[in-house]
Parts: structure tokens; sequence; C-alpha cells
């Protein structure tokens, strides 16, 4: 008919078999893999350095998570270059849901527009599950400086070009580039003066050695209750919940002003959309229950889960608004 040998047509039936029970068997495992529950094994957080604001926060999430999953998560740091040598792992990382990375500002937001090499996008190399907390500066001063609120303060420095220094944790990090921005907002000439991290920065500002300091609130808080400095503002878009009678910078006259310190999750680029469903379902579960929301207050953060949605719009904004301040001021990292 066609030329083909009984013995032909059956080696080809057989392969045609083959084929579809191969087809079937993928079939069946790809859909066991869909229903099996997930996590099944130890799940991993890439964080920053051992003893830090978000090493603190990773574990925190991670003891919450592995209570409510029932398997180990386990906190891995990465320290360097202000949680960018995290970051670089975490993009490198397999993209099967059991390796996260607490993300935070210095290595998302501003990285991008301080580093003229660096080895990843932070929106085209992670997969954004949510975001956590974000952490206020207060903005403040020895309680001897003049200004008694911030209008007064703008009024002070505008009158003295170059003439008030500011400390920070060093050059780049969020202390320097809020006082950056305050200085284009309200068009101030500010000195900054890098000390080798936050505590000094603030130790400077006690002493009277700098006019003025923008310390996250965890660190700052303590020495305005003991009136050692006096706060003029929160950075934050909103007064902290656990230190209400400070007003922010926006309610001094500069709407939209925000510079804060925050901390999201994120997975590397292609983990399965399911699994990105179910860790963002289950960290904002655990980020918003009461005891989280108390905790993260008392550390001197504020809770702020959400869409993976609404993390990337947050993060495209972010890094567009930190690339103008680091370009306007010419900031070079340490």
């Amino acid at each position: 008919m066609l030329g083909f040998k009984n013995s032909d047509i059956k080696q080809i039936f057989a392969i045609l078999l083959r084929t579809l029970v191969a087809t079937a068997t993928l079939a069946v495992v790809q859909a066991a893999a869909a229903d099996a529950p997930f996590p099944a094994k130890p799940v991993r957080i890439i964080a920053a350095s051992t003893g830090t604001s978000g090493d603190l926060l990773a574990r925190y999430l991670g003891q919450r998570l592995s209570e409510r999953w029932q398997q180990p998560v386990v906190t891995e740091n990465r320290s360097g270059a202000g949680a960018v040598i995290a970051a670089e792992v975490a993009a490198k990382a397999a993209p099967d849901g059991y390796t996260v990375h607490l993300g935070q500002h210095g290595s998302f937001a501003a990285a991008p527009g301080l580093y003229k090499k660096l080895s990843y996008d932070p929106l085209k190399d992670f997969a954004p599950i949510t975001f956590y907390a974000h952490v206020p500066l207060l903005i403040v001063a020895h309680p001897s400086f003049p200004p008694g609120n911030m209008k007064e303060l703008v009024e002070y420095a505008r009158s003295r070009p170059d003439a008030i220094n500011y400390g920070s944790g060093g050059a780049g990090l969020i202390g320097h580039l809020n006082f950056e921005l305050l200085n284009v907002t309200a068009g101030l000439k500010l000195v900054h003066v890098p000390y080798k991290g936050v505590g000094a920065s603030l130790t400077a500002v006690m002493s009277g050695e700098v006019q003025l300091g923008t310390v996250p609130v965890p660190v700052s808080l303590p020495q305005v209750t003991a009136g050692k400095v006096k706060a003029y503002a929160n950075t934050g878009a909103n007064r902290f919940a656990g230190a209400p009678n400070i007003p922010t910078v926006a309610e001094a006259g500069f709407p939209g002003f925000e510079a804060v310190t925050w901390f999201a999750m994120f997975a590397p680029a292609r983990t399965p959309p399911e699994r990105v469903r179910v860790l963002n379902r289950d960290m904002v579960a655990a980020i918003s229950a009461p005891a989280t929301r108390s905790w993260l207050i008392a550390q001197g953060a504020d809770p702020a889960p959400g869409t993976p949605e609404a993390l990337t719009a947050f993060l495209r904004n972010d890094i567009e608004k930190w690339g103008k301040v680091i370009r306007a001021a010419g900031i070079q990292p340490d």
C-alpha cells in the first residue's frame, strides 16, 4: 500500500505507544508536583550581616513561617557592600521557592544609582513577594541647637548655607541620602560629615561635634527619651506608632517627603508563580499577625505587608527617586 512491511508498522506503533506513555507519565508527575504541599523541605532566607536590623527581621519572620509550615526556615547571612553581596547571592539561587531574600533599601533602591557596575538588576532578577516593614529615621540635634521645630530648622539653615553640618553612618547610606533629599526639597546647603556607622554619627550629635543627624528610630528614640538629643521630625510618610508625638517632615511643609530604611521579601526571578502566591499568602499572614505587629513596633519598624504588584510599583518609584538624588548630589559609595 505505502510500501511498509508488517515489521515496520509494528515498530512505528511501538514508538508511538512509548511516546504516549512517556507524555502521560510526565503529565501525571507535573500534576502531582502541582498538588504537592509547598514547602515540603527546609527554606532558607538570605539576609545581610549578622546582628543587623535585616538579620533580626529575617530570623523573626523565619520562626513564624517555620511554625506555619512545620519546616525549618534557616537564615543565611552574607555580609558586604551594604547588603549588596546578599542580593548577589540571592539573585543566582535556584528559582524553586526554597530560597528567598530579605531585600532592603540600600541594595535595591540606592545601589543602582550608587554603583556603576551592579551584578544584578533589582527589577529583573527578582520576583517580588511582599513588602515587610519600613524603619523611619529621626532628624535630631543637640538640645542646645537653636531651632525649636522643623520649620524653624529649615529657615535657620536657609540663612546659613554651607555652615551647618550633619552626620551620617557613611556615604550613600540612608542617613546621607535623607539629608541630600532635604537639601533638594527645601533648597538647603547642609554639609555632610560621614562617620563609621550610625552609632558614631549619633554620638557626634550628642557631643555637639555636628549640629544635625538623621538616625533610625530604634537607635535614636532612646536618646530622645533620655533628653540627650531633641527630635525635629520623623522622615516617614506617617507618624511612627511608637512615637506619635513626633511629626513628619511632610507635616512641616514638605508634602511627599519620605526617606526610610525598608525591608521586603523577594524570590529569584523565574520562581513559579504558584509558589510566589503561597509565599505571599503565608508571609502576609505572618507579618499581619498582632504579635508580629507589636514586635515590629517595639523594634522601631512599621509593618507594611502587601501584594507583589504593589512591591514592584514601590521599588520602581524608589529606584528612580533615589537615583535622581544620588546624581544631583554626586554621591559615591565609601
